[in-house]
């Protein structure tokens, strides 16, 4: 393997060991032993329900064409994961509200065990099935745990502050160190030991059982609105009104899927355009440096989010811009720097410098994931958490499924430059957002302070009620 790999893990590993060493009492949050009992508990099971998923992801391709089946087949068993993902998840996501969101927690975990199980068949039909059933557990997994935990949080009484030590912590392990120890084990099982690519879906299912016995043994149900008189499609028909009626949701909302729309896009993209030419590359110690990559992003938003001096909707238009910028590297590369004609080989010089664009947009998404989580406690209802979490994933699939139905009709230069521009966009309205929630935070500041003076003056009878309601207008 070349030097250049080792070169930049290691780099990234020694940025991320000194940020968190280095934490001082102003990057950190004095909580109570109560509290870091529960976030420990939250963690634990966060990662254990991660490593099940990131078991599965570098394996899901390979085992197919092991299968026997094309691109064209692989395609649509993918788009049938996002279809089912946008159709039957969007239902079952927002059940969690009304039925309980440990109850939905406890159903991810089964349905991605099921999901597991398909592997074993080289039936294209049961493939398929998993597919359906991976599909809806990935709605379930972006929006119960993160529902439960909040509605959780509130209800013991924890400072509203000390849910983003939550949030953050989550998304280093879970996200980040767990991914790449799942990679590398899943690497020994497949490979080392020779089991197959099969193997890494059977311990992904020991994992998700593992953290379901954690969650019925330790976790207390809560819900949004458990009313009777609510159905299923009174439930959509207020999710859609509380996104239509509040600019700041429909805004967090599209900021969201402009975000995750284009991850997942590069999901599909870093690979091509690593290796034009068919060039070698080690695939999972890349994937694993996007990790440690993801980390540093966990980390830095920890710090951000512990000191209240960065206001999340301000320092968040600059990640997104940054994202969009690492984008255009593969178009300037694509013009400035000559393309090798040779076929394999090692990586290009092109292909060195995007690698360390593409290393900082996923330090953009390790900063992402804590603080539209932070973001998304604070501007969401409670009572319909979890519906509209599933709303916004809606977009979201609709874009990723058109992507991969025509991921071969675009260069893949417009392909990235379609996703600039989508973050481009972020940026911009997350600009918006900020405008729009101070506006909201002024209005009730003010409207708190009339509401005071409107008290004293009773009290003091020193102003007709009149003259005080045509102040208040003003407002």
């Amino acid at each position: 393997m070349e030097l250049f790999y080792f070169l930049v893990f290691g780099g990234l590993s020694l940025v991320v060991a000194a940020l968190e060493l280095s934490k001082n009492n102003k990057d950190r949050i004095n909580t109570s032993t109560v509290f870091n009992s529960f976030k420990n508990n939250y963690v634990l099971v966060y990662s254990l329900m991660m490593a099940g998923d990131w078991l599965q992801g570098p394996y899901v391709y390979y085992l197919y064409s092991q299968y026997g089946f094309g691109k064209g087949d692989i395609g649509r068993l993918f788009i049938a994961g996002f279809g089912s993902s946008m159709l039957f998840g969007t239902i079952v996501g927002s059940l969690a509200d009304k039925q309980g969101r440990k109850r939905a927690c406890v159903t991810y975990c089964i349905t991605y065990i099921l999901s597991c199980f398909t592997k074993h068949s080289p039936e294209y039909k049961v493939l398929m099935v998993g597919r359906i059933l991976g599909g809806i557990a990935t709605s379930l997994l972006f929006s119960s745990f993160e529902s439960w935990l909040v509605a959780e949080h509130n209800k013991r009484g924890f400072e509203q502050q000390w849910l983003s030590l939550t949030f953050s912590k989550a998304i280093f392990f879970g996200n980040g160190l767990v991914a790449i120890l799942a990679g590398l084990f899943g690497n020994v099982l497949a490979d080392t030991l020779g089991f197959g690519p099969v193997a890494p879906f059977d311990a992904a299912a020991v994992f998700l059982a593992i953290g379901m016995a954690i969650i019925l043994s330790s976790w207390n149900e809560n819900y949004g609105d458990p009313s009777e008189s609510k159905d299923l499609l009174t439930q959509f028909r207020g999710a859609a009104v509380a996104i239509g009626s509040d600019e700041k949701i429909a805004l967090l909302g599209a900021i969201q899927s402009l975000f995750e729309g284009s991850m997942y896009t590069f999901v599909f993209l870093w690979t091509p355009a690593l290796s034009p030419n068919n060039e070698e590359i080690p695939h999972g110690f890349i994937f694993a440096t996007f990790m440690l990559s993801s980390m540093l992003g966990s980390s830095l938003a920890s710090r951000l989010l512990a000191r209240a001096t960065f206001k999340v909707e301000s320092y968040m238009q600059i990640v997104f811009a940054v994202s969009a910028g690492t984008f255009l590297l593969p178009i300037i590369t694509s013009y400035i720097v000559p393309p090798s004609k040779v076929k394999g080989g090692g990586i290009t010089f092109a292909g060195c410098i995007q690698v360390l664009g593409f290393c900082t947009f996923e330090a953009c998404v390790g900063l992402f994931w804590p603080s539209i989580m932070k973001m998304r406690s604070q501007y969401i209802p409670e009572e319909a958490r979890s519906t509209i979490m599933n709303f916004f994933r809606i977009p979201l699939n609709i874009f990723v499924c058109i992507v991969l139905y025509n991921v071969n009709a675009f260069p893949i230069t417009v392909m990235f430059g379609m996703c600039s521009i989508f973050l481009f966009m972020a940026s911009i309205l997350q600009r918006r957002l900020m405008v729009v929630a101070e506006s909201h935070r002024t209005s009730k500041f003010y409207t708190s302070i009339l509401s005071y003076s409107r008290s004293v003056c009773e009290h003091l009878k020193c102003v007709e009620w009149n003259d005080l309601d045509l102040l208040s207008s003003q407002f």
